[in-house]
């Protein structure tokens, strides 16, 4: 059984209009998956339902097994999927940084003892230990962000929802949260879901779900999805600029792959087709 079901779900903000049309996925534990789309594309509603800020209208969303309509299941899916949200002040709700990470497990009821190795263990993932006597309000929005994501860290889910957490960052803080999840994946192998906007972002991931008017409209590695630049810009997606340069060096007769992602990839790529040429 996988992690997470999502079994034909519909969901409608106003009635006679939906935002999610009857969409079923299925992510597997440990997995990393970013989900794409266009505004009102339907992405940041579906990453609402896998820890029941929305339910949906029809269908069912299963997580462990446990159904997120079921309101005796609604702390354990709590517990056991984390979210994290573009604008880091709306999570932050204590005057001190480590009370602020210390919130989410006092009201679990962890034990005072546990909270305090939970607390320090959380923000020392996060590179904020030397920030913990600190005031939220005066951090950077990154060092915001990762504060955030160590009050999710410390309930120890086994899933983290990232609903397009660098979105109003600038980009030291996108780095600073991008390094982030690399190390809590790496680390601890949590069931990662993103969404965002940022398609260098997207890459990271082993899955890419890609999202039209409520439906999934593409579904694979981001390896295979993102070479498809003329099916992406049907739905207005383009693609990490590496791929839209061998895409257009590839039109233009260059012998280049079409899914060297990473700039160091697309950079080797162009080098040795330089070469080949040469010789």
């Amino acid at each position: 059984m996988s992690f997470i079901q999502i079994q034909n779900v519909t969901f409608g903000y106003r009635e006679g209009e939906l935002a999610l049309g009857g969409v079923s996925l299925e992510i597997e534990k440990g997995s990393f998956v970013a989900i794409v789309g266009h505004n009102g594309s339907g992405k940041s509603t579906l990453a609402k339902h896998l820890n029941a800020i929305l339910l949906p209208s029809s269908g069912r969303v299963l997580i462990n097994g446990l159904d997120t309509a079921a309101p005796e299941n609604l702390i354990k899916i709590r517990q056991t999927v984390g979210a994290v949200f573009q604008n880091p002040d709306n999570q932050l709700v204590a005057t001190v940084v480590e009370e602020d990470v210390a919130f989410a497990p006092e009201n679990l009821g962890v034990p005072p003892a546990e909270i305090r190795e939970r607390v320090d263990k959380a923000l020392a993932d996060v590179g904020m230990y030397d920030y913990r006597e600190h005031a939220p309000h005066r951090l950077s929005g990154g060092q915001k962000q990762r504060v955030a994501i160590a009050g999710v860290i410390a309930m120890r889910p086994e899933c983290i929802v990232f609903d397009e957490p660098t979105a109003m960052l600038d980009p030291a803080g996108r780095r600073e949260v991008l390094a982030t999840i690399d190390k809590l994946r790496e680390a601890y192998g949590i069931t990662m879901v993103l969404v965002t906007h940022h398609m260098n972002e997207a890459a990271r991931a082993d899955r890419l779900v890609v999202m039209n008017r409520g439906e999934i409209f593409l579904d694979g590695a981001p390896g295979e999805i993102f070479p498809r630049v003329d099916k992406l810009g049907e739905v207005g997606i383009s693609p990490p600029h590496t791929v839209m340069l061998l895409h257009r060096l590839k039109k233009a007769g260059w012998d280049v792959p079409a899914d060297a992602l990473t700039v160091d990839a697309c950079a080797a790529a162009i080098a040795t087709a330089i070469s080949t040429k040469r010789g």
